[in-house]
């Protein structure tokens, strides 16, 4: 499959796995996706900076929602998580919850969601109407793919920036039949 992808398709992969390790998390998940495309240079980062989703944007909404859905999940079933910070702290020292191991080295996988939305970006080539030698995996087609999953924390961040995938979906037709 990524015999198809642009140049700036792969830097943009490459870019999510950067922005994951810089978040010190496990996995590229989509949200790292979304923040690589906010830099890319091609129609997928013209297409969110129109919408105001630049990088800095994406990255203080995400930040700002820091696992709200959770805590009210939690909140739900009767699990208050400022009485299980405190009790943690209690037992281990302040920040023991904020606490991680170092930043992952090497290689990091991807999770479901990025995996999905590769796949998608894939499915969005092939559904064109170009002849096949054309049908190449550009960073629109990668945003286009991560729109298709319909992560939460993708739709939340971006709802948050006061678009959603719909529309960034219309601009990015708009955007190819420019």
């Amino acid at each position: 499959m990524f015999e198809r992808f642009t140049d700036e398709a792969r830097q943009a992969v490459v870019r999510a796995q950067e922005q994951a390790r810089a978040l010190r998390a496990e996995k590229i998940e989509p949200v790292h996706l979304l923040l690589a495309l906010a830099v890319d240079q091609g129609r997928g980062g013209h297409v969110l900076r129109a919408a105001g989703a630049d990088h800095a944007s994406i990255r203080s909404a995400l930040a700002r929602s820091g696992g709200a859905l959770d805590a009210d999940a939690l909140a739900a079933v009767g699990i208050d998580l400022d009485q299980v910070r405190a009790a943690a702290e209690a037992a281990f020292g302040p920040g023991a919850l904020d606490r991680r191991a170092g930043s992952p080295a090497g290689h990091i996988a991807f999770a479901d969601g990025s995996k999905r939305a590769l796949e998608e970006s894939l499915r969005h080539v092939l559904r064109q109407r170009v002849p096949r030698r054309a049908r190449a995996i550009d960073s629109g087609a990668v945003l286009a793919g991560l729109l298709a999953v319909a992560d939460p924390v993708v739709d939340r961040v971006l709802q948050q920036l006061g678009t959603g995938a719909g529309a960034l979906r219309d601009q990015l037709g708009d955007a190819s039949a420019a």
